[in-house]
């Protein structure tokens, strides 16, 4: 078979399976209602690297802001292991089989780190945990709020979490040794889920204003497809200002002191999301203390927006690993599954730990606080 005729039955290949997804997607599903629930499981992943270390804090927190509802049966707090970059590799997938029925039986999951291995390593390359784990739960909304009140920015991202150039980031098509090629997908079903997500969030939240933020003007197809959602579906939302901008000049736009200030909800493809979310938590801290939410219908999954920082491990430092990134998250979860009160509490203790009071620092060395000394000092303030 000669190499043309090679690459195209491997993208056809690929064609047909995207063209099952949204079919998938038409189908549709039902969100559940999570207070109406005669138990709602919280599955915790500790992943790997550094993740079990930081996951396990987080857990202890929500654990103590939860007691009761814990004591009562009402939530029930579900521990999944072995999601492990060892693992992964022994059955040749990012998530073994085991694992995923797992993370199915569960209702929302608290997720750590997991490694992705790339070029150089010396693992075999497989697809990431992350990217899997939302393909397979169907996560299409990667949700990551930002506050640095006193340089006024208050913004949340809202990235496309199945699509764009990440759906099949480990499919590209080698033609031969000089000519490779890798893809990116739009779909019409996908685009409008996350686009009106973050309108109704825009609405739910009193937010004045939607920025869409794309590459449109050279990638045309389908950054052009997502722009022209965008712009359908803000005509429904008249009360809310919508804009778009170019990824390249909101980079710089971002650390712009004045016109930052403007941007409230931003709706992004996959990439963009990835690249800027990480920029806009230097503001914050930095990506260790930032947390992030993959919400799809059936399932949502919180997790550090951070590596698994191996390294760390390897030097005996995982102990001293900053958990602010995954209990940001797990205040998500607690939002998102009802308990706003808990959630509330969790986030502005985070604030005094990490912004304002912070007796504790947290330096990834013997020289800063154990992750479990930060924990104490968390529910300390929340005793408060």
């Amino acid at each position: 078979m000669d190499k043309i005729t090679n690459a195209t039955n491997q993208f056809e290949a690929l064609i047909r399976d995207q063209l099952a997804r949204v079919e998938r997607m038409k189908a549709g599903q039902e969100r559940p209602d999570y207070q109406k629930l005669p138990e709602i499981i919280i599955g915790t992943v500790g992943g790997d690297g550094i993740g079990p270390a930081i996951t396990a804090q987080a857990q202890r927190v929500m654990e103590f802001l939860l007691a009761d509802e814990i004591a009562s049966g009402k939530v029930r707090i579900k521990e999944i292991e072995g999601l492990t970059i060892e693992n992964r590799v022994a059955v040749g997938k990012p998530i073994p089989d085991d694992i995923l029925r797992e993370l199915k039986g569960c209702h929302v999951i608290l997720k750590g780190p997991t490694t992705t291995p790339q070029a150089g390593d010396p693992w075999p390359n497989i697809e990431s945990a992350n990217v899997a784990m939302r393909k397979e739960l169907d996560l299409f909304a990667n949700v990551r709020p930002v506050r640095v009140p006193e340089q006024g920015i208050d913004w949340c991202f809202f990235r496309e979490n199945t699509e764009g150039a990440y759906a099949l980031g480990s499919q590209g098509v080698r033609i031969d040794e000089d000519l490779v090629f890798d893809f990116t997908v739009t779909t019409k079903q996908g685009t409008e889920r996350i686009v009106r997500a973050a309108f109704e969030y825009a609405k739910a939240h009193g937010r004045t204003k939607v920025t869409a933020v794309t590459k449109a003007n050279v990638v045309k197809t389908t950054d052009g497809k997502f722009l022209e959602i965008f712009w359908e579906i803000a005509k429904e939302y008249p009360g809310i200002t919508a804009d778009d901008w170019y990824a390249d000049i909101m980079t710089a736009k971002l650390i712009d002191e004045k016109r930052r200030r403007d941007f409230q909800v931003l709706v992004l493809p996959n990439l963009y999301g990835d690249i800027l979310t990480d920029e806009a938590a230097e503001f914050q801290g930095g990506v260790g203390t930032a947390g992030g939410a993959n919400i799809g219908t059936r399932y949502a999954m919180f997790e550090a927006i951070h590596g698994s920082a191996p390294r760390m491990v390897d030097e005996g430092r995982a102990i001293y690993a900053d958990p602010s990134s995954v209990m940001r998250a797990a205040a998500m979860l607690l939002a998102h599954i009802g308990y706003e009160e808990q959630a509330r509490k969790f986030d502005a203790a985070l604030d005094v730990c990490t912004l304002t009071e912070k007796k504790l620092v947290m330096t990834g060395r013997d020289t800063g606080a154990t992750n479990s000394a930060f924990a104490d000092y968390v529910m300390e303030t929340i005793r408060k």
